[in-house]
C-alpha cells in the first residue's frame, strides 16, 4: 500500500542551532560559530523544541546540558545532518566542475561509426567523468530514464529538444553483396525491388519501417517484402553482406564494406537524405558541466561539424 508522504515546510529549522549548542555546550558559543545573535539560537531552539513537544535542553545560568529527549534527538540527528551537508557539497560539485556519470542513450548503428573514437579521447581528456552508453533503437524518454542526453538522426528528435549537430546530412544507401546481384540482378527502378528479397527494419513501436525513395523529389514510401527482419541497421548489414537481401541502410555505416567491395549501392539516384545524426537533450533546465564538457569535446574534433 502506498503510503502518504510530506516534508512539512521548516522542518529542518533550527536542527542547525541545535547541534552546535549540543556540540559547544553554550547558546553563546553556538552564536558566534553561527554568525547570528544568541537571542536567534535561543528562538531556533525554542521553535524546535516546540515542532518537536519536548524540551531538548537543561539550562542553567552557568551551564547548558541535554535532556534525555535531546540525547535522542542528538544521536539521531547529527549524522542525518551530516550526511545532508555531504550530499549538499556532492551535488554543488557537480554542479561546478566535469564530473560524475554522464549517461547517454544511443542507436547501436552510430558506436562503432562515430562515438567509439569519440569516447575514447572524451574519456582521457575528462577522466572525473564516467561515460555510460545504452545502446538501443528505442526511442526512450530521457528524464524516465535518467539519461543526460541522447543521439539520435534528426528526424526522430522532438522539436522541444535542444540539437547539437555531430555529423552533416547524408543519404540512406540501398546496397547488395556482389554474390546476391549476381543471382537475382540489380534493380534498375523502385519498382524492381518488387523482384528482390528486401531486408526490413522492424521499429520499437512493432511496426515495419517502409523504404523512403525520392523519385526527382518526389518521395516514395515502399512496403518491400523479404525473409528476414532485423531489429537495427548493423544486423541489416550483416544480413546484405552474407547475401541474404537488400538492405536499405545510413550510408555511413557501409562505407567501409563498400570499398572493399563486399557491398554495392544500387539504386543510388533515388537515394534519400536524413538530415544527420544529432546529440539531444532537454532544453528547460541547465547543462550540467559533464554534458557541457562533453558538447565542447564534440565540436573541438577534427572534422566535427559547426
Amino acid at each position: 500500500m502506498k503510503q502518504n508522504f510530506t516534508v512539512r515546510q521548516g522542518a529542518l529549522d533550527g536542527v542547525e542551532a541545535f547541534l552546535s549548542v549540543a556540540q559547544h555546550r553554550s547558546f553563546r558559543r553556538a552564536a558566534t560559530e553561527l554568525a547570528v545573535t544568541p537571542s536567534a539560537i535561543s528562538q531556533a531552539v525554542r521553535a524546535l523544541e516546540a515542532r518537536l513537544g519536548a524540551v531538548l535542553f537543561i539550562r542553567t545560568t552557568r551551564s547548558v546540558g541535554l535532556t534525555e529527549a535531546g540525547e535522542r534527538f542528538l544521536a539521531r540527528a547529527r549524522p542525518a545532518f551530516e550526511e545532508l551537508v555531504a550530499a549538499s557539497g556532492a551535488a554543488r560539485e557537480l554542479g561546478q566542475k566535469p564530473a560524475g556519470l554522464l549517461r547517454l542513450t544511443v542507436p547501436r548503428s552510430v558506436v562503432p561509426i562515430l562515438l567509439e573514437p569519440l569516447i575514447a579521447s572524451f574519456c582521457k581528456a575528462y577522466p572525473e567523468i564516467e561515460v555510460e552508453l545504452a545502446a538501443s533503437e528505442e526511442l526512450l524518454d530521457l528524464a524516465a530514464g535518467g539519461f543526460d542526453a541522447g543521439i539520435r538522426m534528426g528526424q526522430f528528435i522532438n522539436p522541444d529538444m535542444v540539437a547539437v549537430r555531430l555529423t552533416k546530412p547524408f543519404p540512406f544507401a540501398i546496397v547488395g553483396s556482389p554474390d546476391y546481384l549476381a543471382r537475382r540482378g540489380r534493380p534498375k527502378r523502385p519498382d524492381d525491388l518488387r523482384d528482390h528479397a528486401c531486408l526490413r527494419l522492424r521499429r520499437s513501436n512493432g511496426g515495419l519501417a517502409p523504404w523512403s525513395l525520392n523519385d526527382n523529389g518526389r518521395s516514395i514510401d515502399l512496403a518491400v517484402s523479404g525473409s528476414f527482419i532485423g531489429h537495427d541497421f548493423p544486423t541489416l548489414v550483416g544480413a546484405a553482406i552474407e547475401g541474404v537481401g537488400l538492405a536499405q541502410v545510413p550510408a555511413p555505416l557501409v562505407t567501409g564494406a563498400v570499398r572493399e567491395k563486399k557491398l554495392v549501392r544500387v539504386l543510388e539516384s533515388f537515394a534519400t537524405t536524413t538530415p544527420g545524426v544529432f546529440l539531444y537533450y532537454p532544453g528547460h533546465r541547465q547543462i550540467m558541466p559533464k554534458l557541457r564538457a562533453f558538447i565542447d569535446h564534440v565540436k573541438s574534433q577534427p572534422g566535427a561539424v559547426r
